[in-house]
């Protein structure tokens, strides 16, 4: 037995995928090695083992990383059901890291950092687990050292293949791991010590989980005669994060380190990705263990399934054949699996319309003719009009969210529902699936296409023209758009459209979350999976810096955007230091309006214009509340305007001074003429992070809305103008 306690993964248990990119070897794989390796040390072993040398003066250069495609999107994946095997001999087996590998019949070590020589040593628990993230090709880990971690943060130090970004927020190191885990395809890595460090990491670990992202958490924890004590900086994190969190696990043995490691990369990483925490007490990290790699895994019960079931295939393509208003409701699930391209080509075969949800944007070229956009509370008319008037759902890799469903029970009501998905636990959870079927979104769309070719080449084809001369009716009458402001100030939907165009397709777009995050998501044209990143379940504030900094130093020869909104960015904004220190050179638009715009939207229109705390360079108390400089207690409560009339935005702070003193370019705009100009000057800018100040229309809103608990039936094209649901032309 192991004095090792893990967490239940909940709902989401049992769901990896071996032959998944950055799965790593099955558990039966690895034990096979190990007792293959235990049976070589056994021979090779000298009869009096010298104990282990200090490092050697010159530590040999570590292997890098495993190399990413140049657009940094996953890499392509065995056709399924086919082993992933070497591609040449020598080359690795599937899994097994390439530092292992046998060359020329012999065995071959990795070069190490300069304090492991070889496996098999003696090393401290720290030691062992730095070790283990070398042999993972872990390249980065955002953190903050502290007390119960400073153990393992003194081994790090000598590691030549992991840097170590130190972050000014924990929170920050969460969402970091997460941006570039969403960039990369590989799980994220963050570090924080015990107590308020690792409670800083709750709200990224609970974002992660939300939006189904690869991160592992590694915590200090205090010594394991002091847990459950209320020691000083003790917490319960493992316990704290149970909801949150795929999987997690508390180590109180150094022997055990290696080995949670390697599972917790596993867990993270196969079936419906997720995040993962690795919780060390400090004296484990301190003891000493005997190094070994590969390890075998103990996870009993955890047998994910990503082959569909041929039965359930066969009968979806049946009822794709019989339907004659179909939608491909698409969610994120595409592009955690790598299916953008089956996708488009399912889309093709069938003629059938896609609409891509907000975890989705991407996945499906915005620019090919069967988008019809976003759906949901902030959605095109036309997709939330398409799912609405559908005969068959076929829903690949999405939930069934409130934000897409509206009042859930008038939700597509004449829809039979094909539901997809790689979470068992998800399907008919909240809409009840007429033909489930449990597997991995490439897999089953690959299974598909096969199954629907089939019906087509019996005569099996339905007519969707008439469905589609409706859904161009809706599309020509109610396209997205925006009016400018009238008072000459800048229209917020314009800025974020002009970002997009300049920086193109192939730039990475960071949003935080409100007005801000849907107009990037209606307005920027989404081309390519993996170039879009929010918050999109838990909806964080303060998300999009940390998080681009993350993708930016997952892809370094992107062109990173955060899209940020004035609140958002006052949250966070910190990490602009950490990124100018370590010349992570990312751009952040700042969409000021001076106040909480989405909840500003909310007051105007279901709270009477009751501006309650929403306005961000306002005392909403006045003198008698204690205004802390009388003079700007003025005009309820609000600065002086503009001589012009036209918004301030917040000035307090002030952004482009703010951004100057953590060693930014800061530039401000609050023309449109200018706005090209500024946003060229920002993309010429390479060195350093760079922040535009957006000065925009205070009032400006998203459009469409469906409010919050009403059908999609009643979505509002603009404020008091709903769609006509039989217009024809």
């Amino acid at each position: 037995m192991t004095d090792q306690t893990t967490t239940p993964a909940g709902p989401r248990a049992g769901l990896a995928d071996p032959a998944r990119k950055g799965s790593g070897p099955t558990p039966r794989d690895l034990a096979a090695r190990a007792a293959a390796r235990d049976a070589t040390d056994a021979r090779s072993a000298p009869a009096q083992p010298a104990p282990a040398q200090p490092a050697p003066a010159q530590p040999a250069t570590a292997q890098p990383a495993p190399a990413q495609p140049a657009n940094g999107q996953p890499a392509a994946q065995p056709a399924p059901g086919q082993p992933a095997g070497p591609s040449a001999p020598g080359q690795p087996a599937p899994g097994q890291p390439a530092a292992l590998q046998p060359a020329s019949g012999q065995p071959r070590e990795r070069p190490q950092a300069g304090f492991t020589e070889a496996v098999g040593a003696q090393l401290t628990g720290a030691q062992a687990l730095v070790g283990a993230l070398e042999r993972l090709g872990v390249d980065v880990v955002f953190g903050i050292p502290g007390g119960a971690i400073l153990p393992l943060y003194d081994p790090l130090f000598d590691s030549v293949s992991v840097r170590h970004i130190l972050v000014r927020h924990e929170q920050g190191a969460g969402h970091a791991a997460a941006g570039y885990a969403q960039v990369t395809g590989r799980p994220g890595v963050c570090m924080a010590t015990s107590g308020p460090g690792a409670t800083n990491l709750v709200t990224p670990l609970a974002d992660a989980y939300m939006d189904s992202v690869p991160v592992v958490a590694i915590t200090g924890q205090v010594p394991s005669a002091l847990i459950g004590t209320d020691g000083f900086q003790e917490a319960d994190i493992s316990g704290i994060t149970l909801p949150i969190t795929k999987h997690n696990f508390l180590v109180t043995k150094a022997d055990d380190i290696a080995r949670t490691i390697a599972e917790a990369f596993h867990v993270a990483s196969t079936g419906r990705p997720g995040p993962v925490l690795v919780d060390v007490a400090k004296d484990a990290l301190q003891s000493m263990t005997e190094f070994h790699w590969p390890v075998p895994f103990d996870l009993p019960g955890y047998h994910p399934v990503t082959r569909p079931h041929s039965r359930q295939v066969r009968e979806a393509a049946r009822l794709i054949a019989e339907a004659k208003r179909p939608v491909l409701y698409v969610g994120g699930g595409v592009i955690k699996s790598g299916a953008s391209q089956e996708l488009v080509a399912l889309a093709e075969l069938t003629g059938i319309p896609v609409v891509t949800t907000l975890m989705a944007r991407g996945g499906f070229p915005d620019s090919h003719r069967q988008n019809l956009g976003m759906p949901g509370m902030h959605g095109n008319v036309a997709a939330v009009g398409a799912l609405q008037k559908a005969d068959l759902l076929i829903t690949l890799g999405a939930r069934f969210d409130d934000r897409v469903t509206g009042k859930l029970d008038s939700f597509a009501r004449d829809a039979a529902v094909v539901h997809a998905d790689i979470d068992p636990a998800e399907i008919s959870k909240n809409r009840r699936a007429d033909v489930p079927i449990v597997g991995d979104c490439r897999e089953v769309i690959t299974e598909l296409l096969t199954a629907v070719t089939a019906e087509q080449r019996a005569g099996h084809k339905p007519d969707l023209s008439a469905w589609w001369s409706q859904l161009d009716a809706w599309r020509t009458t109610y396209p997205l758009g925006y009016d400018q402001p009238g008072d000459g100030s800048l229209a917020p939907q314009f800025v974020i459209e002009r970002i997009g165009r300049i920086a193109g397709p192939d730039s990475v777009y960071v949003a935080g979350v409100g007005q801000h995050q849907m107009w990037a998501a209606q307005f920027i044209q989404h081309e390519r999976p993996g170039h879009w990143l929010n918050s999109g379940g838990l909806g964080t504030m303060g998300y999009a810096v940390p998080a681009a900094m993350g993708a930016k130093v997952g892809r370094p020869d992107a062109c990173v955007w955060a899209i940020d909104g004035d609140g958002c960015f006052q949250m966070t904004n910190q990490e602009l230091a950490t990124c100018t220190v370590n010349s992570i050179p990312i751009k952040v638009a700042i969409i000021n309006n001076g106040n909480l715009g989405m909840v500003r939207q909310w007051q105007t229109l279901f709270y009477n214009e009751r501006y309650s705390n929403t306005d961000l360079d306002r005392s909403h108390g006045g003198p008698a509340h204690g205004h802390p400089d009388p003079g700007l207690a003025v005009a309820g409560g609000e600065l002086p305007a503009d001589p012009g009339g036209r918004p301030r935005g917040t000035r307090i702070p002030d952004f482009v001074k703010l951004a100057e003193a953590y060693g930014c370019v800061g530039l401000r705009c609050e023309d449109a003429g200018n706005v090209d100009a500024v946003i060229e000057k920002a993309m010429a800018i390479n060195d350093r992070p760079v922040v535009v100040d957006f000065i925009v229309h205070r009032d400006a809103m998203v459009w469409p809305m469906v409010a919050a608990g009403t059908s999609n039936d009643d979505i509002v094209f603009a404020r008091n103008i709903a769609p006509d649901w039989d217009v024809t032309e």
